[in-house]
C-alpha cells in the first residue's frame, strides 16, 4: 500500500515523515557529511568544485551546507530560511554564480538535496505529500497564492502525484491529539521562526476512533526570527552605524534605518549582500561623520556573518530562557560585541510583537466564541515557545496546568503523515 508522507518545510528546520499504517509514522533520517539527523536545517550552500567541470557546482543542503560554508569562507554562497521569500512578489531570485535561481528552484533543490541524502529511505510508493503551511506566510505583504504556486511547482518537479496543504498548527494538533484519553478542545500554539499559528479543535473518541473537529484558526506573521531582529537591532546595529549621519553637500543627514532593518534580518544577509541597497549603502562611506562604523557594516556583509551572527543571537536568547542576564558574544565585532543583556530589556524589546502574537490569539478566541474556560488543553510547540514571555500568555490566560509542550521539530511532520493516511484528509485540507 502506497504510503503517505508529510512535509514540514520550515524556516529554520526542515522535518519529513510517513505513515507507517496504524497510527504510527517514522521520521526520515537522513545521512550527509555532516552525520545522519532526523531534521534538517532548511539551508543551502553552492559552491564551484574543479573536479565537477567548470559549469557544476557542489550543492550541500542542512548541516552540510553549513559545514561547507563554514570550511570555505569566500568561496562558498549560502542561504538560509529560504521559506521567508516564498509570499513575497518582491523576491524574483537571486543569483548564483551568474545563473539566477527564483524560490520554486531553491526548494526544489533543497529537497532534491534531501532525497539524496535519505538514500533507499525516500519513498518511490508515496501516493500523496501532505505539506504544512503557516496560516499566515511571513513578510510585510505576503501573497498566499504566490507562496503555493511557487510550492506546488517546486514539488510538481519531483513527482509528487497528489499535493495536498494542512495549517501547521493543524497537523502539530493531531500528533498532540495521540496522547489524549478523553474527549478535548485543544488550542495549538505553533511558533516558527517566521510565524505564529493558532488552531482550536474539539477532539472526541467514537467507538474507540479518535475523531477531530476543526473549530477555528488564526496566524500572525512574528516568531523567533523577529526576536532575533529586535536583539541585532539593539545590540549590534548601533556598533556599525546606526543613529549615525553623513554630509550631503550642505545638508547633514541620518544614515537610513532601511539598511538596518535589512541587516537585522540575519536569515537574509546574503540576499542583501547583492542588492542595490547594499552598493548605496557602500557608496556612504567616504560622506559619513563615522566612516569607521559602516566600513565595519560593509565587512560583515562582504564576509558573509550572517550565521555566526545567528549562532550567537540562538545562544543568548536561549540561555535567556534559564536566566535573567546573558553574554551576548558576537566574534566579528571584537569587544564591541560582547555585552549583558537583561531579560527583562529582551522583553521591552519584543512587546510589541508579543502584544501582535496575543492579539491573533485573541482573535481565534473572538472568532469562535470561545471563552478560555473551554479550553481543556494548550498545546505549545517549535522553539520560540520557550522564551518565557511568550510561555506566561499562556499560563496567564489559560493556567499552567492546561499547558503541554513537546516535539518541538517533529510534531508537525508526523501530524501531517498522520492526517495523510486519515480516510477523511480532505477536512483537513487548508
Amino acid at each position: 500500500m502506497a504510503r503517505a508522507l508529510g512535509l514540514d518545510f520550515g524556516t529554520t528546520n526542515t522535518v519529513m515523515a510517513l505513515a507507517a499504517g496504524q497510527g504510527a509514522t517514522d521520521s526520515m533520517a537522513f545521512t550527509s557529511s555532516a552525520g545522519t539527523t532526523d531534521t534538517m536545517r532548511t539551508a543551502l550552500s553552492f559552491m564551484k568544485d574543479p573536479l565537477m567541470g567548470a559549469q557544476a557546482l557542489k550543492v550541500e543542503a542542512g548541516q552540510a551546507a553549513i559545514r561547507q560554508f563554514i570550511d570555505n569562507p569566500g568561496d562558498c554562497r549560502f542561504l538560509q530560511s529560504i521559506k521567508t521569500f516564498a509570499a513575497s512578489a518582491l523576491f524574483q531570485g537571486t543569483l548564483i554564480y551568474a545563473r539566477r535561481h527564483q524560490f520554486e528552484d531553491l526548494m526544489e533543490i533543497f529537497l532534491r538535496r534531501l532525497s539524496t541524502y535519505a538514500g533507499d529511505g525516500w519513498p518511490t510508493d508515496a501516493a500523496r505529500i501532505v505539506v504544512g503551511r503557516p496560516v499566515h506566510f511571513a513578510g510585510a505583504s505576503p501573497n498566499e497564492t504566490l507562496a503555493l504556486e511557487r510550492y506546488n511547482t517546486a514539488l510538481t518537479r519531483l513527482g509528487f502525484p497528489e499535493i495536498h496543504y494542512v495549517y501547521e498548527p493543524v497537523a502539530a494538533a493531531h500528533y498532540f491529539a495521540q496522547t489524549l484519553t478523553r474527549d478535548a478542545t485543544v488550542l495549538v500554539a505553533d511558533f516558527g521562526g517566521g510565524t505564529t499559528d493558532y488552531s482550536l479543535i474539539r477532539f472526541e473518541r467514537q467507538a474507540g476512533r479518535l475523531t477531530a473537529t476543526p473549530v477555528g484558526h488564526s496566524g500572525v506573521g512574528i516568531a523567533g526570527d523577529q526576536f532575533d531582529a529586535r536583539m541585532i537591532d539593539h545590540l549590534v546595529a548601533p556598533e556599525i552605524g546606526k543613529g549615525s549621519q553623513f554630509k550631503s553637500f550642505d545638508k547633514v543627514l541620518d544614515v537610513p534605518s532601511n539598511y538596518y532593518t535589512s541587516f537585522s534580518r540575519w536569515n537574509q544577509l546574503s540576499i542583501f549582500k547583492g542588492s542595490k541597497e547594499f552598493a548605496d549603502l557602500k557608496s556612504l562611506i567616504r560622506s559619513s561623520l563615522d566612516p569607521e562604523k559602516l566600513e565595519t557594516f560593509v565587512d560583515l556583509v562582504e564576509h558573509d556573518e550572517g550565521y555566526p551572527l545567528y549562532q550567537a543571537v540562538s545562544a543568548t536568547k536561549m540561555a535567556l530562557s534559564h536566566a535573567e542576564e546573558a553574554e551576548f558574544d558576537f566574534a566579528p565585532l571584537g569587544r564591541a560585541g560582547r555585552k549583558t543583556v537583561r531579560r527583562d530589556a529582551f522583553e521591552g524589546w519584543i512587546a510589541d510583537d508579543l502584544a501582535r502574537m496575543e492579539g491573533a490569539l485573541d482573535e481565534v478566541l473572538a472568532s469562535t466564541n470561545t471563552e478560555a474556560s473551554a479550553i481543556d488543553k494548550v498545546f505549545l510547540t517549535g522553539g520560540t515557545s520557550f522564551v518565557p514571555a511568550v510561555r506566561s500568555i499562556f499560563t496567564r490566560r489559560f493556567g499552567d496546568e492546561k499547558i503541554e509542550s513537546g516535539g518541538e521539530l517533529l510534531s508537525i511532520a508526523h501530524g501531517l503523515a498522520l492526517i495523510g493516511e486519515s480516510d477523511d484528509l480532505e477536512q483537513w485540507a487548508a
